[in-house]
């Protein structure tokens, strides 16, 4: 069998033997399992994910997509993990182009013309090209985060991007969430307290009324829901 048949079948095992695992357990299995060969997703709206896995391993790798369309309190928040969790590594993914490189080839504000495009460009391929120096990765999905992730499995294999994915905290619940962070003083993006509880790229985020859906903000106006990286 290939490397990438038996990360499946591992896959397809783990889904079921950890289908009621608790964040730690989860995140030690994959520590156990992967060694150093992972690495964690974060869009620095909090450091709950983070937090968690830094309890198992303290050196993990982190993932941050670094767009050139963040909002300033976002970069704040990643070189704030950087300095409370020290022994962590911050992986910048990159689009191949420079926000400006990208205007000049498909004209200014590709984000409002075709976003589905623009995050193809500055997320999804910046993230498969990551991923790939991988074996998995660990994402803070939640199934309460929107209808397209309402059957989230701990474990699972992303077909996409030919790894291993591991979502420790899926089963959590809005009060659960946000319990952790006020339990534990966890670090949180000071736009989610202004009325941002979804952040994504600035031109593409909007503030939220009271009570609305989380995600109303992301894309507001268009059909889009999705930015592509996790289906």
């Amino acid at each position: 069998m290939t490397a990438t048949a038996d990360y499946k079948s591992l896959a397809t095992r783990a889904m079921k033997e950890l289908a009621d695992a608790s964040a730690d357990e989860a995140l030690r299995w994959t520590v156990d399992t992967f060694g150093d060969d992972f690495i964690v997703a974060s869009n620095m709206q909090d450091a709950v994910l983070i937090d968690l896995a830094t309890k198992v391993k303290s050196d993990v790798d982190i993932l941050f997509l670094e767009t050139g369309y963040h909002f300033a309190e976002t970069i704040g928040t990643r070189d704030a993990v950087e300095t409370v969790y020290s022994d962590v590594r911050i992986v910048n993914a990159q689009s191949a182009q420079s926000v400006a490189e990208q205007d000049a080839e498909y004209g200014p504000k590709l984000h409002d013309r075709d976003p589905t495009q623009c995050c193809n460009l500055r997320k999804v391929i910046p993230l498969r090209d990551t991923l790939a120096k991988y074996s998995a990765w660990v994402t803070g999905v939640r199934r309460v985060d929107a209808p397209t992730r309402a059957n989230t499995p701990i474990v699972t294999w992303d077909d996409r991007n030919g790894l291993v994915k591991i979502n420790p905290i899926a089963p959590w619940t809005d009060d659960e969430f946000n319990g952790y962070i006020r339990d534990h003083g966890i670090l949180e993006n000071p736009l989610v307290g202004a009325g941002y509880p979804s952040i994504g790229c600035a031109p593409c985020t909007a503030k939220v009324e009271l009570g609305a859906d989380p995600r109303s903000g992301r894309w507001a106006g268009q059909s889009k829901t999705e930015c592509g990286l996790h289906g």
